[in-house]
């Protein structure tokens, strides 16, 4: 039996590039971005193109958070169905964020390509597969609301959804043809890359201990250095530390976790996803499905698995391998690792400028990839030319979201819940 060790595989493909090099002394800049995830290195991208000077002060590695350790789906839209957005947002605002968020993939493969990034990018689409006839009718929705605004969809169905999904268990599945799969760790690093080549400065190991004022503009403190600059983008998500002026207490945090197989060569597991598309199902509890280069099967769901026992976490993929690709015999599962989502209660990202000159972002609901590259490509617009039409959504009041870290327990309670009685063979 190969050993399940816990780490990350996008680490282990996409080697950190970029030399760990801790903040020292004084610096300045137009603008400071705390975080070095995908939000903060787009961010940094778009600055340093239109001329800005830039610092980055990431608090461990570059990528080491939820933008390095996703499943690497590159979803076009948000998490609820368009109409739903609209509805919340409202006229005109809505409208602009479906049309921001659809077009979100084709910004991460322009910059992919503008830049050259190494990171096993395929624009072949995404697969999201109804495991029941809820689940059909909510993709039937999806794909009629997509399609009246234009998209490049297709509902699957009998032969055809079997012969992309690989699976005889799904009888419907939405083809979104704008989306695709990356390496998020390969994407991360080569933002970094970028930046660096466009004369941005990336600082590693340099947690922020405060952010204060300083004259008309900001100082951001490490432990062994500082940043003087006239902006500030926060842009660290699920893994904000402090108070951050209450910005923390408007999301609660959630876990999803990936379990990758051994390369798998076999005629029998070409046919699953034969296309080369990522998918994902409509279960409450949703599971994620893909390969990668190399041809492992990847499997994933909300909650975490890095304080599960090695049992654990096989028979929970042996148990969704099972089902969906039986023909697969028996699979060796050789890596798992968990990694942190920001969510809120209605799915929906929250803008905020907590101070003048200060932007955060969270709220990303599992959609960083795309999310964080257009909100990163935004704020950059917004701190330029300070007009808020350049931006998504409109910044949000900073308001405590009450019992946040109740809910984030609940969730979790009720992740491990379900898992374990899929493990028990009690639910599916």
């Amino acid at each position: 039996m190969v050993q399940l060790a816990e780490t990350c595989l996008w680490e282990q493909v996409a080697p950190t590039r970029l030399a760990c090099i801790a903040l020292n002394d004084a610096h300045t800049a137009d603008v400071c971005i705390v975080g070095a995830g995908i939000t903060g290195l787009s961010a940094a991208l778009h600055l340093l193109e239109q001329g800005r000077s830039v610092i980055v002060v990431e608090a461990r590695t570059i990528g080491t958070g939820g933008s390095g350790r996703n499943v690497g789906l590159v979803n076009a839209g948000s998490w609820i169905q368009p109409d739903e957005a609209e509805q919340t947002l409202g006229p005109g605002i809505g409208e602009r964020f479906n049309q921001v968020m659809g077009e979100a993939p084709a910004a991460v493969f322009d910059l992919i390509k503008r830049h050259d990034i190494d990171c096993q990018a395929r624009h072949v689409g995404t697969l999201h597969m109804a495991h029941n006839a809820k689940g059909g009718a909510d993709i039937q929705a999806r794909h009629d609301q997509w399609k009246r605004r234009g998209a490049d969809v297709e509902l699957l169905t009998g032969a055809r959804c079997r012969e992309y999904c690989g699976t005889e268990q799904i009888e419907s599945a939405l083809l979104d043809r704008r989306a695709g799969t990356i390496n998020p760790m390969g994407y991360v690093q080569g933002l970094a890359e970028a930046v660096t080549k466009l004369g941005g400065h990336i600082f590693q190991s340099s947690p922020v201990d405060a952010l204060q004022r300083n004259g008309a503009g900001w100082e951001v403190v490490t432990p062994a250095g500082s940043v003087s600059a006239a902006k500030v983008v926060i842009s660290t998500g699920a893994y904000t530390e402090g108070e951050w002026a209450g910005i923390k207490q408007n999301f609660f945090k959630g876990y999803y976790y990936n379990v990758a197989s051994v390369p798998l060569d076999s005629a029998a597991a070409d046919d699953v996803l034969k296309h080369g598309q990522g998918s994902w199902d409509t279960r409450l509890v949703l599971s994620s499905i893909r390969r990668d280069e190399q041809g492992r099967l990847i499997l994933g769901s909300m909650g975490k698995m890095d304080n599960k026992p090695a049992w654990f976490v096989r028979s929970w993929a042996d148990r969704i391998q099972r089902h969906y690709f039986p023909q697969l015999g028996k699979v060796e599962w050789q890596m798992h690792w968990t990694g942190c989502i920001d969510f809120t209660p209605d799915h929906l990202i929250k803008l905020f400028e907590p101070a003048p000159g200060i932007v955060a972002a969270n709220g990303y609901n599992g959609r960083g990839n795309t999310t964080g590259t257009v909100v990163g490509r935004a704020f950059a617009d917004y701190l330029i030319k300070d007009e808020r039409g350049t931006l998504p959504v409109p910044f949000a009041p900073v308001s405590q979201l009450k019992s946040a870290g109740v809910r984030a327990l609940a969730y979790e309670a009720g992740f491990n819940l379900y898992h374990a009685g899929q493990c028990l063979r009690v639910v599916l």
